[in-house]
């Protein structure tokens, strides 16, 4: 299959996703001898539990969904990650990288049966909504989601602009599922805000990663400087909630703040799939303090960027520990309109340790405050949005304490 086809993602939620191309090579991986031929016996058995169904299940099903079925199972039983995609379901996989959609702007993980929330963009009704992470939907109207129909869940959420609909969820903290109910509108599928915090010192959100995050975060920056007569004194990095997206892009937004060293590495049995990303010279920030904030729904491609970062010591890396997903899946495109979303390398962070269900370990423990976290989007509506930032979210205020302080000691240091 040729390069341009194989697109390399790094996901924690199945309906959020963006397509890159990978470039490089460098680790070793044992490669193995090439597989044979399905054996006779298991293709004969494959077709003998088809021929039963087909003829002997109480109700009728069609071949394309007996064989549909087979495929979605035989990908799945690999690990969590792996998927096999339907026309409608690749389509999703292209949305962060095709600009826009009509729905809700809530990123979903598919897992055992269940819609679980990685996070909701900001901006959008389901931020503004109150969706967390870790929240169950187990409604979406009248529909009662269930292992029969939950992957229908992204397409009962989308519609026309305008139209309410009823997401219920199971919450951890609720003794009964919650109803909110949204409006639908537009989605915009854009990965970077910015705002001043105080005279001097910048925030920058990425809540995905695409095709675009690197050059809307270099302008955000530009932007900053430009409103601070050109003195950005430091930076918070707020990686909350990003549950990954396209792997060229994480690897840019390190190299944008590196001057030098490796960036990530990944080890796969294909050629494609073993990599060594190396920073190149050139600091956007000029060495200006650095402060990168994580918590348990960063995911993967964010975690790639505070591992690089952390590792090679050019940014404080606060809040929780991360969500832990440290494989790389590639999407392959098949017949028709259909694809396969492969796990085809693991990745590991310059220090060579893997994050795989371990995650991103902050240098400094953060926790939210309940009564007072509240990642909300940043609004021209706003007087003063930096303070107002800062009043309505716990951590994001104790990131900057910890970042303003950082800057003292180093000039004191000088």
């Amino acid at each position: 299959m040729r390069r341009h086809y194989r697109h390399l993602l790094l996901l924690s939620a199945g309906m959020l996703a963006g397509v890159a191309l990978s470039t490089a090579s460098g680790v070793l991986a044992q490669r193995e001898p090439p597989a044979q031929a399905l054996p006779y016996d298991k293709a004969r058995l494959l077709a003998e539990v088809l021929q039963r169904v087909r003829t002997e299940y109480v109700e009728p099903v069609s071949d394309d969904a007996l064989l549909e079925a087979a495929v979605r199972g035989m990908v799945t039983e690999l690990d969590p990650h792996s998927q096999f995609l339907d026309c409608d379901e690749y389509a999703e996989v292209r949305i962060a990288t095709s600009g826009n959609y009509s729905g809700v702007g809530l990123e979903v993980q598919m897992a055992a049966g269940e819609v679980r929330v990685v996070a909701a963009i900001a901006g959008t009704p389901a931020a503004r909504a109150g969706f967390r992470t870790g929240d169950i939907v187990v409604a979406i109207d009248t529909t009662e989601l269930n292992e029969s129909n939950y992957r229908e869940a992204v397409a009962l959420m989308r519609g026309k602009v305008g139209t309410p609909v009823t997401v219920t969820v199971r919450r951890a903290d609720e003794a009964e599922p919650l109803p909110l109910t949204l409006i639908r509108n537009h989605v915009e599928v854009k990965s970077v805000s910015y705002v001043v915090l105080e005279d001097g010192y910048g925030y920058v959100r990425i809540s995905h990663f695409s095709d675009t995050t690197w050059k809307d975060t270099r302008k955000a920056i530009r932007k900053l400087r430009r409103s601070m007569d050109g003195e950005l004194r430091g930076l918070v990095l707020d990686l909350r909630n990003n549950p990954g997206g396209v792997l060229d892009a994480a690897v840019a937004v390190s190299d944008g703040f590196l001057e030098a060293g490796v960036i990530v590495t990944a080890s796969g049995r294909g050629p494609d799939a073993n990599f060594r990303h190396q920073a190149r010279a050139g600091d956007i920030l000029d060495g200006a303090e650095l402060v990168v904030l994580v918590n348990q729904g960063s995911a993967s491609s964010s975690e790639i960027v505070a591992g690089a970062l952390q590792d090679n010591g050019r940014a404080v890396v606060v809040g929780t520990r991360s969500f832990g997903k440290g494989s790389v899946q590639t999407v392959m495109p098949l017949a028709d309109c259909e694809a396969v979303k492969l796990t085809t390398s693991r990745y590991f962070t310059p220090s060579g340790a893997s994050i795989q269900d371990a995650g991103i370990q902050p240098d400094i423990e953060i926790i939210a405050d309940p009564r007072l976290d509240a990642l909300s989007s940043i609004t021209a509506s706003y007087s003063d949005p930096g303070q107002s930032l800062l009043q309505g979210d716990s951590q994001l205020r104790q990131a900057f304490e910890i970042l303003k302080r950082d800057r003292l000691l180093q000039s004191r240091a000088r």
